[in-house]
């Protein structure tokens, strides 16, 4: 029926439900479960039940389809949903529990679910209509088993892992790569050897940030992180350095008038950039507000493509691990990528005097091409001054 689920569709970066636009019966399957399609690769063909489609698909293969094909094919052709972008296909199927009742699952949902030994009727569904998904039995932890069990996604099912023992007797395990990861590998690999990159760092003095966020956490409904200071301290140094918010081409620099900030965000599959749009016009508690939303959303793939397009500068934060100090890759088109470290209590000197203080390291990367030692500099400069005058950030 018309809006049925025909398929989970894993692009590079989120899952969606890829819905029937049409009424009919399922005549041919183009894509596999778990396999992988360029772009316009037929998914499937849906029509009157007992049509013949062959010709219809040997048409497709040749690229000969058009419209002067016969009647038939001509409304087959219109059922033909076309896949847009390189994905994986998981079509959905059904179980049964223990009463005999039918349970909605995708394949991939159900395949998870034998190879940890789950029972799919104990499993609660969070698609449509309580459909279970993948992410459904990945977070499944019964309470009655000790072990915790072994995450598993598209890129570690049994079909796409193969494990091989060499002739010393040493083993190694081959796991097929996933379209997030190779599209990280190509969007870093693209970034890292067409844009000339250098590195400014600059060490900020945390006191009074750590200060000011305990006020601002004790006012009612209001909860601020470190890392929503530095998000909110560099739009506001963008709009002093509009050097740093460029885009570069071969005939042109591009200076993007607005201030489009990324938040990087690690899942279990690789790295995702959700976008804060006009984040100089935030203030930090709607800052950490969305950043909290888009992070929940990347971690259960549920990320649209506009909600990771956009941005104009980038902020990576590996502080919470315990990192003082590294350096990232541009996230291109932008022209520079903050990295942000740990808040570490050391010996500091203020007033001549040796005393305990915080501070915290920041690594500015940059495009050379748009951006020049002294620019990336005087952006630090700013960016300091906000962090270590919260109340700055705030007039």
């Amino acid at each position: 029926e018309e809006g049925d689920i025909l398929a989970e569709i894993e692009t590079d970066k989120a899952t969606m439900e890829f819905e029937s636009f049409n009424e009919g019966t399922l005549l041919h399957i183009g894509v596999q479960e778990g396999e992988s399609a360029p772009v316009d690769s037929l998914l499937a063909i849906i029509g009157e039940a007992g049509t013949d489609v062959s010709s219809l698909v040997e048409a497709h293969k040749a690229g000969t389809l058009n419209n002067n094909s016969s009647e038939k094919q001509e409304e087959a052709s219109k059922a033909i949903e076309e896949n847009k972008t390189e994905t994986v296909a998981t079509p959905v199927e059904t179980a049964s529990n223990n009463k005999g009742g039918r349970i909605f699952a995708s394949p991939l949902a159900k395949k998870i679910a034998k190879d940890k030994g789950i029972n799919l009727a104990d499993i609660k569904g969070s698609g449509e209509n309580g459909r279970i998904i993948k992410k459904d039995v990945e977070n499944y932890s019964p309470a009655a088993k000790v072990e915790a069990p072994v995450a598993t996604s598209t890129a570690t099912t049994p079909s796409a892992v193969t494990n091989f023992t060499t002739a010393a007797g040493e083993s190694v395990e081959e796991v097929k790569n996933s379209q997030m990861r190779k599209a990280i590998a190509k969007a870093l690999a693209n970034s890292k050897f067409s844009a000339p990159h250098f590195y400014l760092n600059i060490e900020v003095d945390m006191d009074n940030a750590i200060e000011s966020r305990k006020i601002i956490n004790q006012m009612p409904e209001t909860k601020v992180s470190f890392n929503d200071m530095v998000v909110k301290a560099s739009a506001m140094a963008l709009r002093r350095h509009p050097q740093v918010n460029t885009t570069w081409n071969d005939d042109v620099t591009i200076y993007n008038k607005h201030i489009n900030i990324g938040v990087a965000v690690a899942v279990p599959e690789g790295l995702v950039v959700p976008v804060l749009r006009n984040t100089d016009y935030m203030n930090i508690n709607q800052i950490d507000i969305e950043v909290r939303q888009l992070a929940s959303k990347a971690r259960n793939k549920k990320l649209t493509p506009n909600e990771m397009q956009g941005s104009t500068f980038t902020v990576s934060n590996l502080g919470m691990f315990g990192i003082e100090s590294f350096t990232s890759i541009i996230n291109q088109p932008n022209s520079a990528i903050l990295s942000v470290g740990a808040i570490v209590q050391k010996p500091v000197v203020k007033n001549g005097e040796i005393v305990v203080g915080n501070t915290m390291k920041l690594t500015l990367a940059c495009d050379h091409r748009t951006v020049d030692g002294a620019v990336g500099a005087q952006f630090l400069q700013t960016l300091k001054t906000y962090l270590e005058n919260p109340v700055t950030m705030l007039a």
